[in-house]
C-alpha cells in the first residue's frame, strides 16, 4: 500500500485522492489507536468540503468508540496548543494550507501536541487497510456542536505572548485570504490595540488562497500603500504561515523573520549554541550572513517535520521555512502564523523601529528562482522505473554547484509539481540556468506522461 501521508499529513483533491470514505477510515483508526477516553479535538479551515469531510471523521471517531469535540473554523496552531491546555487525547485540523480550494486535507496531532511519528501514521494505515473491503460507514446521523469557548483560550494564549506590550500606534494590515485567520486574527490584533485593517476576511472557501494570501502578496501591498500603514501580514489558508510586507513593499519572508528573530535571541545569549535550523530552500546569503555574525546554520529536507525533528535533535530554539512556517519554543514548536505576526510587532515597538528599518538591517539575499513543473501524474505512485530516471535526471542537475551558486530540485509533498530553484550571486546566471534546466526536465517529464 502506497503511503497516504505527505510531508504534512495526507493532502490532495477533493473527492479524489480525499474521500469521505477515506475521512472516515481516517476517523476510526484513529479512534482505535488513541488509548486515552479523553475527547478528540477537531478543526477545520473554510474549504466547502471540510463540513463534508468533518462528518466523515466524526463518525468513524464515533465508531471507534470514541468522543470528540468540534473547535470549528480556526487555524491549525489552535489545535496543538489546545490539546496541551484542555488535555484532549489528540486533534485532527481538516485543511490543505495553501493550497486552491479544490484540495483538502487531513492533519493529525497526538496528545502532546505534536504532529504524529511515522510509526503512528503506520498505525493509521495498517487498519485503513484491513478495512479497505469491509462497509465500516454505519447509518447513524449525530449532530455535531461546536464548542465556542475553545477559540478563545487559544485567542487569550497568543495574546498573553505579548507580555503586555501594547501595538497602540501602530496601522497594520493583515490579508487573512478567506481562510483560517478570518476567525481571530482582527479581534487579537484590536485588543492588543492596533489600528488593525483587514482585506479577504470573509470566510469564504471558494475563494481561499485565490490571488491573495501568503503566496500572492498583491492585495497586501495594495492595501499597505493605500493606507499608509506601518506594516502587513499576510497569512495562508491554516493561518500557519505568514509573510509580511513593510510599509514600502519590501518583503518579510520566513528567511528573513529566522534572522532578524534569531539576532535578537542571539543579542540576549538565549540561543542555544546561536543555532538556526531552516530547509534547503533558504537563501544561500541568510547561511553565509548568520555564520558570519557568529551563528551556526542547519539545513533539513523542507517540511516541517524535519525541522521540528532537527530543533528536538540539536536542542534549537528557532527554525523555519522561507514559506512562512516559524517554529519557536514560545507555542512548543508549532508553526503559527498569528504568533509570528505578533513577535514581528512586539519586537518592532519594543525597539521602536519600523519595520522597513529593521528589514534593512537584515541580510541582503541572492538571487532566486523558484520554477514550478506541474505533472500530470502522481509522482509518490508512479512506477519505479520513471521515478528512478526522474530523480536520476534531479541529482544530475541539483550536482550543478558553483562558487555562490546552487540547484534544488524536489517534488512536493502536498501536490503534483516538481520544483525547481535556482540560486547564484547573478541574476542572468540564475534566470538562464533556470531556464535551461526547466526545459529539458519539461521534456522529460512531458515523454513519460506520453508512455503512461
Amino acid at each position: 500500500m502506497q503511503s497516504i501521508f505527505g510531508t504534512d499529513g495526507i493532502r490532495g483533491r477533493y473527492d479524489k485522492e480525499i474521500t469521505y470514505s477515506l475521512a472516515y477510515k481516517v476517523g476510526y483508526a484513529l479512534g482505535l489507536i488513541v488509548e486515552s477516553n479523553n475527547p478528540i479535538l477537531i478543526g477545520r479551515d473554510t474549504r466547502i468540503s471540510g463540513e463534508i469531510l468533518l462528518e466523515a471523521i466524526s463518525r468513524g471517531i464515533n465508531e471507534a468508540g470514541k468522543e470528540f469535540e468540534y473547535l470549528g473554523i480556526c487555524p491549525t496552531p489552535a489545535i496543538p496548543f489546545l490539546i496541551k491546555k484542555a488535555k484532549f487525547s489528540s486533534g485532527i485540523m481538516i485543511s490543505a494550507s495553501h493550497n486552491p480550494p479544490e484540495f483538502n486535507g487531513i492533519k493529525i496531532f497526538d496528545n502532546n501536541g505534536e504532529k504524529i511519528k511515522e510509526d503512528f501514521e503506520n498505525k493509521i494505515e495498517m487498519i485503513i487497510k484491513e478495512a479497505k473491503n469491509n462497509k465500516l460507514i454505519s447509518n447513524q446521523n449525530k449532530s455535531i456542536i461546536k464548542n465556542n469557548d475553545l477559540l478563545n483560550i487559544y485567542k487569550q494564549g497568543l495574546i498573553d505572548t505579548m507580555e503586555n506590550e501594547s501595538l497602540k500606534g501602530m496601522k497594520i494590515i493583515l490579508d487573512t485570504c478567506y481562510g483560517s485567520a478570518t476567525s481571530c486574527a482582527e479581534s487579537i490584533f484590536n485588543k492588543l490595540g492596533a489600528n488593525t485593517i483587514v482585506i479577504n476576511n470573509e470566510k469564504d472557501g471558494l475563494k481561499i488562497n485565490l490571488n491573495c494570501g501568503s503566496t500572492y502578496l498583491d492585495p497586501l501591498k495594495k492595501a499597505i500603500n493605500e493606507n499608509d500603514a506601518d506594516m502587513g501580514f499576510s497569512f495562508d489558508g491554516d493561518a500557519d504561515r505568514v509573510i509580511g510586507v513593510d510599509s514600502k513593499g519590501n518583503v518579510l519572508n520566513g528567511d528573513h523573520i529566522l534572522f532578524l528573530w534569531g539576532r535578537e535571541l542571539m543579542d540576549k545569549k538565549s540561543l542555544t549554541n546561536n543555532i538556526i535550523i531552516s530547509t534547503r530552500m533558504a537563501n544561500l546569503s541568510f547561511e553565509k550572513t548568520w555564520n558570519n555574525i557568529g551563528g551556526t546554520f542547519h539545513r533539513t529536507e523542507v517540511g516541517d517535520k524535519f525541522i521540528f525533528k532537527a530543533i528536538k535533535e540539536k536542542k534549537a530554539l528557532l527554525g523555519g521555512e522561507q514559506s512562512g512556517h516559524i517554529l519557536s519554543k514560545i507555542n512548543n514548536f508549532c508553526g503559527d502564523g498569528i504568533l509570528t505576526a505578533l513577535q514581528i510587532s512586539k519586537f518592532c515597538k519594543k525597539k521602536n523601529i519600523s519595520l522597513k528599518s529593521w528589514l534593512k538591517s537584515s541580510f541582503v539575499p541572492y538571487p532566486q528562482k523558484l520554477t514550478e513543473i506541474h505533472l500530470s501524474f502522481d509522482f509518490k505512485n508512479m512506477n519505479n522505473s520513471y521515478k528512478d530516471f526522474i530523480n536520476q535526471s534531479i541529482e544530475s542537475y541539483s550536482a550543478i554547484k558553483k562558487d555562490e551558486c546552487r540547484v534544488y530540485i524536489r517534488p512536493s509533498g502536498t501536490e503534483p509539481v516538481l520544483r525547481v530553484l535556482v540560486e547564484a550571486q547573478n541574476k542572468k546566471e540564475v534566470d538562464s540556468l533556470s531556464r535551461k534546466i526547466t526545459n529539458e526536465l519539461r521534456t522529460k517529464i512531458n515523454k513519460i506522461s506520453n508512455n503512461l
